[in-house]
């Protein structure tokens, strides 16, 4: 069955909804070989994904998943990228989902280790001695008090163990980099989501639209980010009542100073660890703050907290300066894992 659907795709012939939900049927029930899942995975890529395709692997990555039931009341969201722009960034996302939840948001955080940059966000919860296999219900007690999870991928989606020789054999994007960060273990139906391409700025959202999402916020910077970046004009996409909308985001017209790309990179896992701790403490270098305070503003957006880019910019220099991120992170480490491992630094 399979082998003839990828003679399909190799003949460069879109599959049905239905064709790509069966392959994917067998590839996570584990029926499938390697050297299949990754004759499949680079076929698809080189034909280039259509909607129909990524929704039918989406569905089914959810149907296979371990499920979140948060208990919180109001609006949930995660915010992340697709990954692999190769800029070795600091944790932007994560450090960033930190000042939101200390501004009044929700955020189900869905992530992994890194594969292609520096540090992953499960990396550094794990350092902090948060438990990434922890049970859906232990992980909905910790968003209901702390506004703030970690749901750490491999947990959640086990049946992607089948995939991941074929993917790291490949060693380039598939349609799973796309996925992963839609495929959030809480059900989340607000999402900023960073693209490491520019045609997927509007495509993201109709996609998710058909999943009956609420509001999406898609993001790619033209240094090349797949983030909100203070060196660059950010393009963005907005869906929200159904409508969408496309924007440019220049940095300095919402309050902040331009910086430099070098001013947020990083080269080991320490300097991540640091990077992270130094934002939401306020020790940081301004590029990287006023990096998380963007990115920060896109989420509480996303969230229904701010109506706009520079009052949510302004609420998130604040929450960091007035020290509630840290504290939220403070009490968020205490409460989940090793707060020696966070005293030692400060």
């Amino acid at each position: 069955m399979i082998s003839d659907l990828i003679s399909k795709l190799q003949e460069k012939t879109d599959l049905t909804y239905d064709e790509i939900n069966s392959i994917m049927t067998d590839v996570l029930s584990g029926k499938t070989n390697d050297q299949e899942n990754s004759d499949f995975l680079s076929s698809l890529a080189e034909k280039g994904e259509t909607d129909d395709e990524l929704l039918g692997m989406l569905d089914k990555m959810q149907e296979f998943s371990l499920k979140v039931e948060p208990k919180n009341q109001g609006t949930i969201i995660d915010m992340c990228g697709t990954g692999g722009d190769k800029l070795q960034t600091f944790n932007v996302s994560t450090t960033a989902s930190f000042v939101v939840a200390a501004a009044g948001g929700i955020v189900a955080k869905h992530g992994n280790r890194s594969s292609s940059g520096v540090s992953g966000s499960a990396d550094i919860f794990e350092h902090f001695g948060y438990n990434l296999n922890q049970e859906p219900t232990q992980i909905a007690d910790i968003l209901q008090k702390h506004n703030i999870c970690f749901m750490f991928a491999q947990k959640f989606h086990p049946a992607m163990r089948y995939v991941s020789v074929a993917r790291k054999q490949l060693g380039k994007r598939t349609a799973f980099n796309l996925l992963g960060p839609l495929s959030n273990p809480a059900g989340v139906k607000n999402q900023l989501v960073g693209v490491f391409s520019i045609e997927y700025l509007d495509r993201l959202p109709m996609l998710l639209k058909r999943k009956g999402v609420q509001n999406i916020m898609t993001v790619r910077s033209d240094d090349g980010m797949d983030e909100f970046s203070t060196s660059a004009t950010n393009r963005v996409c907005i869906l929200r009542n159904d409508k969408v909308l496309m924007n440019a985001i220049d940095p300095e017209v919402v309050g902040l100073h331009k910086s430099k790309l070098e001013d947020i990179q990083i080269k080991t896992k320490e300097d991540a660890i640091k990077s992270f701790v130094g934002v939401l403490n306020n020790t940081a270098n301004q590029a990287m703050i006023e990096t998380t305070a963007l990115n920060a503003a896109g989420g509480l957006i996303v969230a229904n907290v701010s109506k706009n880019f520079e009052e949510a910019v302004e609420i998130s220099l604040n929450t960091i300066k007035d020290g509630k991120a840290f504290k939220l992170f403070e009490k968020f480490v205490e409460d989940t894992g090793d707060i020696s491992k966070l005293k030692e630094m400060i």
